[in-house]
């Protein structure tokens, strides 16, 4: 039903015909597949979780301790806390410790979030925290604001970017079709809805 409603308003945004296969659809309507879209949220999600001081974000506090934060904070007995009155199959999940697959315990919620951001910090030992301002006597320990911001701007980008490898990779058009997938709308999208569709007609090879 979801693809069902989003091939739907990409023939809406687009004009195209409703034949037009569903790879292409969604490159000119700069509307990835839901299935992409939902990863991309899973790992942006996380980001304003990591990237923030403990001390402000109780949720960033209670990550499991091995979580490589530039902040000493942590909520004290931040791990057993959550699970003592838990079942034995649930456990912090460990920063560098790869997830089993299929899994054989349940990890907590926010260990299991903040485990999304491993591959996207690249060469980042250590993950930024932005709004660091909002703690006086943490703000001294921590890197300046301008670089904390500018990391966390980069590590949005690299979401961004996965989204985009991902799309050309797992979703390849047609072989006539070489437009690139973008998530940015083309400059002709704001001409009118009728001369626009015809564009779109021209480039997707329904004309």
């Amino acid at each position: 039903m979801p693809n069902i409603f989003w091939h739907q308003v990409q023939t809406w945004a687009t004009n195209c015909f409703s034949s037009t296969p569903s790879g292409i659809m969604a490159i000119e309507a700069c509307l990835p597949p839901v299935t992409l879209l939902v990863s991309q949220r899973q790992r942006h999600a996380p980001l304003r979780t990591v990237s923030s001081p403990p001390a402000v974000n109780p949720a960033t506090a209670r990550i499991h301790p091995s979580f490589p934060s530039l902040s000493w904070y942590r909520a004290p007995d931040g791990s057993r806390a959550h699970t003592k009155d838990l079942s034995s199959f649930y456990l912090p999940l460990r920063w560098k410790t790869t997830r089993p697959s299929p899994p054989l315990r349940n990890h907590l919620p926010i260990d299991t979030v903040a485990h999304r951001t491993i591959a996207l910090t690249g060469r980042l030992s250590k993950m930024p925290m932005i709004n660091a301002h909002l703690v006086p006597e943490v703000s001294a320990l921590l890197l300046p604001q301008s670089l904390m911001t500018s990391k966390y701007t980069g590590l949005k980008k690299r979401v961004r970017q996965a989204l985009i490898e991902d799309w050309s990779r797992l979703f390849r058009p047609s072989a006539y079709y070489h437009h690139p997938p973008a998530l940015h709308p083309c400059p002709f999208m704001a001409l009118g809805k009728f001369i626009a569709g015809r564009i779109h007609h021209m480039r997707a090879g329904k004309s």
